[in-house]
C-alpha cells in the first residue's frame, strides 16, 4: 500500500516513520514524503534512512511535486505548516501584541492560521480527489477540526481528523491503575482541542470516576500540573489539556507575554538551528533530531507549569501510533474504537450535521463511524456551539474568500472579547492569508 505523508519535510516525520517501522511492512510499502521545500525534504530523509538501518521497511520517496505524490494512494497523511513557523510567530505575537492570547490552535491565532491553511488543504483535497479518489486521508494539520471539515467539503467523509490528547489522556489515567489502552473503553466528547474525558470503563470500573474521589492519585495526572484537583472534580471530569487556554485564559496571557519567548519562536529557533546543523553533518541527522526532539517534548506547554517544572511524560497518546492504528483498521479491516475527529451527523442534535466533532468512534475498513454519546452538561455544550459557529465561519471565509466573514469568526471567538480587537486583528491576519 502506499502512503503519501504532506509536510514530508516536517520535524515531526520521524515519529510516523518509527510507527510504520515497527510493522515490519506489513502495512505501507511505498512511503512518499512530499514538502515545497526540498533542502527539509533531504534532512528528513537522511533522519529517516540512519533510523532505519539495516531493518525493513517502506521504500522512501521525495517530491515536491503534489500530483505526484499521492497519485494512487491508499492514505494520504496531512501534516503541513503553510507559512512555517515565522507565520506562527507572526500570528502569536500579533495576538499578544493586542492581549489576546496568541495560542495557534485554541486561540485568535488558530482562526489565523486556518485562513492561511484553509486554501491550501482545499488544494490537496482536490488533488487526491483527482489523483487518487479511493484514498482516505487522515489530517493532522492544525487547527485539526477546521482543516478536517473544510476538506470534507471536497472529500466527505474520508478525510478522518486525528489528535493525541485525548487517547493521551485516557492512557495516563489507565497506567494509575495499571490498565493498558487496550483494556480501556474511552468515553470522551468535545471539538479537537476542546473536549472532556468523562469515563475510562476498565472491567466494569470507571476509572475517572475513581481517580477524581482519590486526589492523592489525580496529583499524579499531568493534568495536575494544568488544572486545580478541586476545578477537577468540580467538573466530574478530566479535561483536555488544552482547556488550560479557557478555564485560566488570564494567567496563559500573563504567562506567554512574561516569557523570553513564545512557543512559536522558540520552535523556530530550535528547529533553524537542527536543519543548519543536519545539513551542515548530514551523518549525524538522526543524533541531532533527537536531541531536538526530546528538547521540544520537555517544554511542551511550560506557560501552564510553574516555572523550573519539567513536563512528566514526554510520550503523550503518540499522534503518530494514532494515525498507524487507523489506518490498521481501515485498510486491514481491523475493527477499533478510538477517538478520532469526525463529521456529526446526529451524534450530537445541538450541532450541525456536517460538524466535525471528536468523540469515540468505531473504525473498520469503510472509515470511523462516531458512537451514541451522551450530550455534554450546559457549559460545555455551549462552549462547544460557540466555537463550532466561530470554525464554520472560518470555514466559510476560507470558501468564500470573505474578509467579513474572517471578521465576524474573530469578533464572535470567545478568547478575543471585542470587537474592536477583532478588526485589528483581521488587519493583522487577512493580508497574510
Amino acid at each position: 500500500m502506499k502512503l503519501a505523508l504532506l509536510g514530508g519535510g516536517g520535524f515531526r516525520v520521524p515519529l510516523v516513520f518509527n510507527a510504520l517501522l515497527s510493522q515490519h511492512g506489513e502495512l505501507i510499502d511505498d512511503l512518499w514524503l512530499h514538502d515545497t521545500e526540498a533542502d527539509r525534504l533531504q534532512v528528513i530523509k537522511n533522519v529517516l534512512t540512519q533510523t532505519q538501518g539495516d531493518r525493513p521497511g517502506p521504500t522512501l520517496h521525495t517530491t515536491t511535486d503534489l500530483a505526484e505524490a499521492v497519485r494512487g494512494a491508499d492514505f494520504v497523511f496531512s501534516a503541513i505548516r503553510v507559512g512555517g513557523l515565522a507565520g506562527r510567530v507572526h500570528d502569536e505575537r500579533a495576538a499578544l501584541d493586542l492581549g489576546v492570547l496568541g495560542q495557534e490552535t485554541t486561540g485568535a491565532a488558530g482562526i489565523a492560521f486556518a485562513l492561511r491553511t484553509g486554501p491550501v488543504a482545499l488544494e490537496i483535497a482536490r488533488t487526491v480527489a483527482a489523483e487518487a479518489p479511493k484514498a482516505f486521508v487522515i489530517n493532522f494539520t492544525n487547527p485539526a477540526g477546521i482543516m478536517t471539515e473544510l476538506m470534507q467539503t471536497v472529500l466527505g467523509q474520508r478525510v478522518i481528523g486525528i489528535c493525541d490528547t485525548p487517547s493521551g489522556l485516557g492512557n495516563r489515567v489507565g497506567a494509575l491503575y495499571g490498565a493498558s489502552e487496550f483494556e480501556l473503553s474511552l468515553d470522551y466528547v468535545g471539538l479537537n482541542h476542546l473536549g472532556w474525558l468523562r469515563h475510562a470503563w476498565y472491567h466494569g470500573r470507571d476509572l475517572v470516576a475513581e481517580v477524581l474521589a482519590e486526589p492523592e492519585k489525580l496529583a499524579r495526572l499531568e493534568e495536575a500540573d494544568v488544572f486545580p484537583i478541586e476545578w477537577m472534580q468540580r467538573l466530574g471530569a478530566l479535561p483536555n489539556e488544552y482547556l488550560y487556554y479557557w478555564y485560566c485564559n488570564r494567567e496563559a496571557v500573563a504567562s506567554i507575554l512574561s516569557a523570553d519567548a513564545t512557543r512559536g519562536e522558540f520552535l523556530q529557533a530550535q528547529q533553524s538551528r537542527f536543519y543548519r546543523a543536519a545539513t551542515a553533518e548530514p551523518a549525524r541527522a538522526l543524533e541531532l533530531w533527537t536531541a531536538t526532539h526530546d528538547e521540544r517534548e520537555a517544554t511542551y506547554m511550560a506557560e501552564a507549569r510553574d516555572e523550573g517544572e519539567e513536563r512528566p511524560d514526554l510520550t503523550g497518546g503518540g499522534y503518530e501510533r494514532v494515525a498507524l492504528a487507523l489506518m490498521r483498521a481501515i485498510a486491514l479491516g481491523e475493527r477499533a474504537e478510538m477517538i478520532v475527529n469526525v463529521r456529526n451527523g446526529h451524534t450530537l442534535a445541538a450541532l450541525p450535521p456536517d460538524a466535525v466533532i471528536e468523540v469515540p468512534c468505531l473504525v473498520d475498513a469503510a472509515g470511523a463511524h462516531p458512537l451514541s454519546t451522551e450530550p455534554p452538561g450546559g457549559a460545555e455544550l455551549g462552549l462547544m456551539m460557540q466555537m463550532k459557529a466561530v470554525e464554520q465561519l472560518a470555514i466559510r471565509a476560507v470558501l468564500e474568500q470573505d474578509r467579513g466573514l474572517a471578521f465576524e469568526a474573530l469578533a464572535k471567538h470567545p478568547l478575543v472579547g471585542s470587537v474592536e480587537i477583532a478588526e485589528k486583528l483581521t488587519e493583522a491576519f487577512w493580508p497574510q492569508h
